[in-house]
This record gives structure tokens, sequence and C-alpha cells, in this order.
């Protein structure tokens, strides 16, 4: 049967490897060895072909890269736990970072992330999140992804300048949530968020590897920085842990995990966590081990995780707490009272005194019973306790199974340039049809001048003839004569008058037209 060992009490503390999915906790206040039994846990998944993936908040996980030092108490201490033979020995290990800076680039797009956990990035109102959520629906019926983030900030924008377009199908629009929600991707970029977003995407399969010894790869997401933007942070491994449960086939049970996820620092994934996200993560928690996936939550206080989920942690191990405060008393007592009593051990007393390295263990037994709580010597790691260098974890990177995959960014046609080129199209055609009203003016203009230059003209003509005298009548219609034919002056008149016609409003053709006739009616 394959387990992994803890450490050591009355009898040895085990993970049976079957029950490994039935999730787990690692409570107790700083500096009481939390991390050196989540590095220990990690080898142990490690060396039974599980693959791990584990965030490092300190910066101290990643020497779990390097094989550690062989000293002398630390295989003293390997022999009392039942760790034998014991020799420093290197994980296999891959560094992971959303800033791309201390590992391989982990990406994800705009799409995959989705308008809910999304808000919850940005910490939108329910009505922005609704309004967020119909921008995604706009752009999945237009068939434009949503890649990073200035493919949401182009669709944002066409939303908002065609809200009274769109609403009759998409309903009300508010373009004051839009304003919100530009504000605020504009304030992820500025905390570095905005790396996270793009392609090419993390791929699931390269988080569960194996060597080609048969031992589980420990991807180590470097989070000293990330920890430092809490919500980035908790929101980026609560997509992570989504993703595994929307694209994992259902596995049954399992001679053992297909991953397992250590989410340390997991107080802030619950931290200020609206109803509908808590339910959420409690579905994910609860269904997500049927897909063969472990989830190992990292904290000071277990008071710090839901009682729904506190509820699925089959496999426990409770360092030390401080009851300074009548919140730690009553962390210390809640924390006794979920362990199976055991009656040679005061539970709650125990755990204010216990040492550096020291813990209570409770794990799921044959039939997934919880076996009776043991104050347990941990096991040591054979790993190096401490951080790697450097120049040590670039060495790593570049031997890395992903080496190369993930390091350059590609930037695909997506919604900003499918909007990009609508918009372009759109002036293009708003520019032409200014253009014809524009010529339809100009020839209504000059088709007016004619009409006015042809008027003055006939005008012109009329007044150098002269008119009938008023008041006299028309002279009766006399029978036509012969057409003679014109004289020599005639005709050089009638082209003249031809020419000046073709002049249209020309005030040169119009005085020299007067100067020949009133040349001829003075002779």
């Amino acid at each position: 049967m394959d387990t992994l060992l803890i450490g050591k009490g009355q009898t040895p503390q085990v993970i049976l490897a079957k029950y490994a999915n039935r999730h787990g906790l690692i409570a107790g206040a700083t500096g009481t060895g939390k991390t050196i039994t989540l590095q220990g846990l990690a080898e142990g998944f490690s060396d039974l072909g599980v693959p791990v993936f584990a965030a490092d908040v300190k910066g101290d996980l990643s020497g779990i890269a390097m094989a550690g030092e062989a000293k002398p108490k630390l295989a003293e201490r390997a022999a009392q736990v039942g760790l034998a033979p014991y020799a420093p020995q290197a994980a296999p290990t891959v560094f992971w970072d959303v800033f791309g800076k201390q590992g391989h680039p982990v990406r994800g797009t705009v799409s995959d992330m989705g308008p809910n956990l999304l808000s919850r990035l940005l910490d939108l109102s329910d009505v922005q999140e609704a309004v967020l959520m119909l921008v995604f629906k706009f752009c999945d019926d237009q068939g434009m992804a949503l890649l990073d983030l200035k493919d949401l900030r182009a669709a944002l924008a066409h939303v908002g300048e065609n809200a009274k377009a769109l609403g009759a199908e998409y309903g009300l629009i508010s373009t004051s949530s839009v304003g919100a929600i530009q504000r605020g991707l504009i304030g992820l970029e500025q905390e570095g968020g905005g790396a996270f977003f793009g392609e090419p995407a993390l791929e699931l399969a390269d988080l569960m590897r194996t060597d080609l010894s048969g031992r589980g790869i420990v991807n180590v997401l470097a989070a000293d920085q990330l920890y430092q933007k809490p919500r980035l942070y908790s929101t980026f491994l609560l997509w992570l842990l989504a993703e595994l449960f929307e694209e994992l086939p259902e596995a049954g049970d399992l001679d053992r995990p297909k991953l397992v996820f250590f989410f340390d620092e997991a107080h802030l994934l619950f931290n200020d966590a609206p109803k509908a996200l808590l339910e959420k993560i409690e579905q994910v928690v609860r269904l997500i081990r049927s897909k063969g996936v472990g989830i190992y939550f990292v904290t000071q206080n277990p008071l710090d995780l839901p009682e729904v989920v506190l509820g699925q942690l089959g496999n426990r191990v409770q360092h030390a707490l401080r009851a300074f405060t009548p919140r730690d008393q009553k962390a210390v007592k809640a924390a006794a009272e979920t362990f199976r009593a055991n009656p040679d051990l005061k539970v709650e007393e125990a755990i204010t005194q216990l040492g550096v390295g020291e813990a209570l263990v409770s794990t799921l037994q044959e039939g997934g019973i919880p076996g009776v709580v043991e104050k347990t010597m941990i096991r040591p790691p054979r790993s190096r306790m401490g951080a790697i260098t450097p120049a040590e974890r670039q060495t790593i990177m570049g031997r890395s199974p992903v080496a190369g995959r993930y390091d350059k960014a590609v930037d695909r046609e997506s919604a900003y340039e499918l909007l990009t080129q609508r918009a372009a199209r759109t002036a293009d055609a708003a520019a032409a049809a200014r253009a014809q009203v524009e010529q339809a003016k100009a020839d209504a203009a000059a088709a007016k001048a004619e009409a006015k230059a042809a008027a003055d003209w006939k005008k012109d003509v009329r007044d150098a003839y002269g008119s009938a005298p008023r008041g006299r009548a028309p002279a009766a219609p006399r029978t036509p004569s012969p057409r003679r034919s014109d004289t020599v002056v005639e005709t050089a008149i009638k082209s003249a008058t031809r020419s000046v016609a073709s002049s249209i409003g020309s005030q040169v053709g119009r005085s020299l037209l007067r100067g020949i006739l009133g040349s001829l009616t003075r002779r």
C-alpha cells in the first residue's frame, strides 16, 4: 500500500495515497514549522509519482529544488521518525511566476478567467459585474476572443459607445459602470496584473508531469511579489483550481492523486469573499477530489477557513497555536474539537505546548475513518531548507521540461484587432458619406450659380435690346416671310452672342455684348 510518511508519534503517522485526494490542512502560528511540513509532504508526494503545485510566498520553499546538507542532526531525526535510508536529495522542480521573473510565465486568457472571478479581482459591485457579464456575452455572440486586457478594454469601449443600440438586445447598459470597470483595469495593470492575461495560456498537463524516473514534478509558484497583492494572489489560485475542476475528467477512486495542490496563506481566499463565491469554493473543494486532485490549505488559524470547507479536510497537521487573546483561545478550542479524541492526550493543552517541528496529526485510515490524534515529530526534508540563489534558479529553469514554451508572449487576432478594424471601416464609411454630402452640396451650389448666371445674362440681353412701349398691344402675328440669309455683320453678332453665352456670369462678356450692340444701334 502506498503511504506518505508525515512523522512519528506513538505510531508512524502516514497519509494513505488512496485518501490523499480527501484534502488536508496544515495550520499553526508563524515560525512553528508549517513550511518545513509542506516541503516534506511535497517530497513524499513526488516520491509516490504524484505531481505537486505549491505557492512559495516567502521564497524558502525554492530549496526543494536542491539537495540538502548531510547534517548529523537531520540524519538522527530521520532515524527517529523512521525515514530510512536518509540521504540529501533534490526534488524535480519547475519554477513558475505570474510576472515571468523568477519562473516560467503563467498566463491565462480573460475568457478563461470569466466575469465572476474577474469581478472579484477588480472588486466590482453587483451592477458592475452584471455589465461585465454583458460584455462577455456580446463578445461571445460576435465571435471575438477576449485574450488580454486590451481586448477587454476595447470591448468595454465599444459597448459603452453603443449602449443605446445594444440595449434593445442586451438590456440596460450603464455607461458609468463601464467607466468604473475601465478604471479598475487601469489599476490592475499598474499593479502588474496585466502580465497574467494573454497567450500562450498555461496547459494544465504541464503541471501534471513526472520525470524520467517516475517522480512527480514539484511546481513551485514564486509568490513573494504576488503575495503583496492579496486579491490577485487568491484570485489566481482560485482560477487555477476552477480550471482543474472544469477540465479534468471524472476519475473515481484512484490509487494515488493526479495532482496535489498546496494553497498557502489560504485565509486570503476567504477574506471578504461574497456568499456566491464561497459557495463556488465549497463546490470545488467538495467535488474536485473526484477528479483526482487533493487540496491542502496552509494557514495560521483553522478559523481562517469556513466551516463548510474545514469539514472537507480529512488529513490534518496542526502545529502550535498561541492563546494570548480570546480569539486565539477560541481557535485553540476549535482546533482541538476537530480531532478524534485521544484518551492519552489533552489536545487543547498540547496545542499550545508544541515545539518547532512538532504537530498534532490525524489522517484518514482504512475506510476513510479519521485516525486518533497523536503528538508527532515531523520528518525532516531531504532537500535544502531555505532559498536557493538566483544563479541556481536560472540553471534549473534552463533545463526545465517546459523551457521556451511560455517565455515569449503571443498576440493573435482577437477582440482588440477586430474592433479596431471595425472602427476603421466605420470611420472610412462615414468619411465617404461626408464626402458625398459635401459633393452634393457643391454640385447644388454650382447649379444654383449657373442658373443665376444664365438669368443675369438673359437680363443683360433684354436690357441691351430694349423692350416694347408699355400699354401697346402686341402686334398681330404676321405671315412669316421667306427666310433670308444673314449678312456678314449679323453672323458676326450671333457668333459673338453665342461666345458670350458660353461664359455664363462673366462680367467681361456682358460688357463686351453691351458695347457691340450699343455701337450698332447708334449707327
